[in-house]
């Protein structure tokens, strides 16, 4: 009987993980809450996994360049992770406002407020394209980059900032596929983008048969490239009206009240990732101000730490289109409880990831680089900072929650908090009297994850976020 009863479940979760990757658009606001956050999570987890794979891989090609490539790269995603700020903020616009709708059952709403986001993010990519093209070496210095690195690479960030608009589209249309429930799409297009960015970057890198080697130019265009073919493949998919969404040439004529209200939701949505993002550019150029074997060091450690948290952050993202759909129906106790279903899958996860790094990080830093000293600080970095994975998985979660309800405020002033009045004062402070080295910066991530995720817990708990209104 047991034995017949083992059998059955494995059945049930090899269904389930076949339904939950071959996708379809869906509501949830009914049935089992999880079973849904399966359906949801796992997609949203094998998405972010492509997209941890890119980050370790991308370090790996470009760590052969030497420590100035790989600083450089760490001081362009710095500043790029402003635009993902935006990018991200709209997406969050995307999926609250599409869930919502796909809960009250008006798909027309849901495609038209998907549209108009896309319409809106293209504009903005073209203002931080020219801004970032032309500011380029401005932007080197002020991020302490020295003259030579500036010489050698500029070219990168030009290329980079130049292609944001392959970056704000892909996480923007995700953010729609998200909240009409069809994560497998997202995972799709992200396998797509990655794939073709992982064949490309050595081959552009290094050179092969006629293809010249490009260096650091190389890895600026296989992203670029990579992530636009994976945007061709969502705009088929969005425009093909197989799923619960239709869309029409016609919707992409400017509303202006739901123009106006994507901008109230993203842009709070976008302040609250500028304040972690400006945040990290801070801990950056804090860390450049030691030298380039501890930045080195450093972005490696980020690179694998983001390895993990992806995946995570994946799960947590099952939240929002729960939360979402759920507050649209009128179901806000159903929300609820899908939040502090998600959160229990990811804190176990990150516990997980924690135990991981204190017992193999030595061994997997130094596959990925072969400085002694940058290994030393990597190493470090890795075992601090994965402390507070835990607290980090509540806190995504709940950040999550309140996006996928509409309240963008929340997290941000919860960021604003965590990072503005704990993490950089305390890395300024620590850094630069007390302990006087890179470990101080890493103590400084360890506690700002723990204040954050105590500020989230009670915020979620106290309600306000089932009555906003979208």
């Amino acid at each position: 009987m047991t034995n017949k009863s083992t059998s059955l479940s494995f059945k049930r979760f090899f269904f389930l993980l076949k339904q939950a990757i071959a996708g379809s658009e869906q509501d949830y606001t009914t049935g089992s809450i999880r079973k849904a956050v399966f359906l949801l999570a796992i997609p949203m987890i094998m998405e972010m996994m492509m997209e941890s794979v890119f980050a370790v891989v991308d370090i790996f090609f470009v760590g052969k360049l030497g420590n100035e490539a790989v600083a450089t790269v760490g001081l362009t995603e710095s500043v790029l992770s402003l635009v993902y700020s935006v990018a991200i903020g709209l997406s969050m616009a995307a999926t609250a406002l599409v869930a919502r709708r796909v809960g009250e059952k008006n798909l027309d709403g849901a495609a038209h407020a998907g549209i108009q986001t896309i319409l809106f993010a293209v504009v903005v990519s073209v203002i931080i394209a020219l801004t970032g093209v032309y500011s380029a070496e401005s932007i080197l210095h002020l991020m302490g980059a020295n003259n030579k690195m500036i010489a050698d690479n500029i070219v990168y960030t030009r290329i980079m900032f130049g292609g944001n608009i392959v970056i704000m589209l892909l996480f923007l249309i995700n953010g729609i596929f998200r909240g009409a429930g069809d994560a497998s799409i997202a995972m799709r297009s992200l396998w797509i983008a990655n794939i073709c960015n992982i064949i490309l970057c050595p081959l552009l890198i290094y050179g092969w048969g006629p293809v010249p080697a490009l260096g650091l130019k190389g890895a600026a265009i296989a992203t670029t490239v990579g992530r636009g073919i994976g945007v061709m493949y969502q705009l088929y998919r969005l425009f093909i009206r197989k799923g619960l969404l239709h869309f029409y040439a016609a919707q992409l004529r400017p509303h202006k009240e739901l123009l106006l209200q994507i901008v109230k939701i993203g842009s709070t949505g976008t302040i609250q990732f500028l304040v972690s993002s400006a945040s990290w550019i801070f801990l950056a150029r804090l860390m450049a101000g030691f030298h380039e074997a501890a930045m080195a060091g450093y972005q490696v450690s980020i690179r694998l730490l983001i390895f993990f948290l992806l995946p995570a952050w994946g799960m947590s993202n099952a939240a929002a289109t729960l939360t979402g759909q759920n507050l649209g129906a009128g179901k806000p106790e159903r929300a609820e409880q899908s939040v502090w279903t998600t959160t229990l899958y990811t804190v176990i996860f990150m516990f997980c990831v924690s135990l991981f790094f204190y017992l193999f990080g030595t061994p997997v830093v130094n596959f990925m680089n072969s400085d002694p000293q940058a290994r030393h600080y990597a190493i470090q970095s890795l075992r601090i900072v994965s402390l507070g994975y835990v607290f980090f998985g509540i806190e995504m979660v709940m950040m999550n929650a309140f996006n996928g309800a509409g309240d963008t405020r929340t997290p941000t002033v919860v960021n604003l908090i965590a990072f503005w009045l704990f993490q950089i004062p305390l890395a300024w402070v620590l850094s630069k009297y007390y302990i006087k080295e890179p470990r101080a910066i890493f103590y400084a991530i360890l506690i700002s994850q723990v204040v954050a995720a105590a500020l989230s817990y009670y915020l979620f708990k106290k309600g306000k976020w089932k009555t906003v209104k979208v």
